[in-house]
């Protein structure tokens, strides 16, 4: 999607553009969008009092899930019927999986949402039929191009029209202080679009803007926006911003508002784009969750990966799971205080350790370091049997701060002290 140096003159990509050749399979899933966006009039939307996403969103997917089958034999072919991803007949298939993801692209029926799992939910449909060589090949660039302006941003419009349909609630948004309620990827393509043109060898650029194309401070101005979302899709993503929401931009869209002050232009936007799209999409589990793993898309752990940071989400839950096990959390642990003779390497009473030695402390499984060793008072380390007293008055039992008797007294009730009156008790 960056521009590029063609003899000496820069050569950018718009959206709606005749420069652009789509192939077969390109223009077969454009059919198959605009099919999609057809069965809006077989369900037209409820008209009766709602709160949140309209309930026609149901019969629509519905409708869906009823003639993907068909839909896909129009746009795929039959090609992909039997076509298997392993040579087990209990692996699934490609086009079961392809249906997954196909139908993971369009928000969620039972929650009448749509985020940008959704989205990441398409890409995986189109990186499997990447993957299994369903485009063509090309010059470098040129059918990702087509792929970008042909499918994705036909397939972006198709779900505005779903939004503003159905009343799709945003699913998982941070509220104003996300980037977009719905979408991210109209971002990164809309913001190479715009960034300096570059050679075929160069590597993309961190910085600058093309020449001629609007400043990232254009997004505060309706007439500019207007005018740039029918090429751009940056601009095409503000554009439906505009159309959803009232008031000041800076108010209903802090982040973007922010971000369009950028003064390194749109090279360093789009980099700070994918940055983004790593931490907050890929990188959460609360987006990620409903994404499903096969054989296209496989789950596979590295081993040279570092363990992520523990959090007090993480820890709650695992506080959660150890309390309908029974068993001790590991916060709880690193809080209580332990007894002294708990500590690894410390001595039990009595024992040949050396005098005022501190004892090992206890390290953390958590941090790695030291927990600070608890007060501890001493213990006495010789208890009197009480157990062979003839009947009476018991002894005392005496505090382990307390002195011992000196030697030749005895423990009897004679050398018990009186009761302490209250100064206002009358004397017998």
């Amino acid at each position: 999607m960056f521009p590029r140096k063609i003899d000496g003159k820069s050569q950018s990509w718009q959206y709606n553009s005749h420069d652009i050749e789509f192939s077969e399979p390109v223009r077969r899933i454009q059919l198959l969008l605009s099919r999609l966006e057809s069965i809006i009039d077989e369900a037209p939307p409820d008209t009766g009092p709602r709160r949140f996403g309209n309930i026609s969103f149901r019969k629509w997917y519905q409708i869906l899930e009823s003639r993907v089958a068909e839909l896909f034999d129009e746009a795929l072919g039959s090609d992909f019927h039997e076509t298997s991803t392993n040579t087990s007949a209990k692996e699934a298939t490609a086009r079961t999986e392809l249906t997954a993801y196909f139908l993971g692209s369009f928000g969620s029926a039972q929650r009448l949402d749509y985020g940008t799992g959704h989205e990441l939910s398409f890409l995986a449909f189109l990186g499997c039929l990447w993957k299994l060589g369903a485009f063509p090949d090309a010059d470098p660039g040129v059918e990702e191009r087509g792929i970008v302006l042909g499918i994705i941003e036909p397939y972006l419009e198709l779900i505005r029209s779903l939004i503003k349909t159905y009343n799709l609630e945003p699913a998982g948004t941070h509220g104003v202080w996300g980037l977009d309620d719905h979408s991210f990827a109209p971002y990164i393509f809309g913001s190479a679009q715009y960034s300096p043109a570059i050679h075929e060898s160069d590597e993309t650029p961190t910085e600058g803007s093309l020449l001629g194309v609007p400043s990232p401070t254009q997004i505060t101005k309706d007439n500019i926006v207007q005018k740039e979302r029918k090429t751009n899709m940056y601009f095409s993503a503000i554009g439906f911003i505009y159309d959803v929401k009232k008031g000041p931009f800076w108010e209903h869209s802090p982040m973007l508002y922010d971000i369009s002050g950028v003064k390194e232009g749109w090279g360093k936007i789009n980099k700070g784009m994918i940055k983004m799209y790593n931490a907050e999409v890929l990188s959460k589990f609360p987006v990620v969750q409903h994404f499903p793993f096969g054989s296209l898309f496989s789950w596979d752990r590295d081993p040279n990966a570092i363990s992520p940071p523990r959090t007090m989400h993480s820890l709650s839950r695992q506080q959660q799971t150890n309390a309908l096990t029974g068993q001790a959390s590991v916060a709880s642990q690193a809080a209580s205080t332990h007894a002294p003779w708990s500590q690894p390497g410390s001595s039990l009473p009595g024992s040949t350790a050396a005098p005022g030695a501190a004892p090992t402390p206890r390290e953390s499984s958590m941090s790695g370091t030291a927990h600070p060793s608890a007060t501890r008072m001493p213990l006495r380390t010789t208890l009197s049997d009480s157990s062979r007293n003839h009947p009476g008055p018991m002894a005392p039992t005496r505090a382990p701060w307390a002195q011992q008797p000196p030697a030749g007294s005895s423990d009897d009730a004679s050398n018990i002290p009186g009761p302490t009156r209250a100064p206002w008790a009358k004397q017998p």
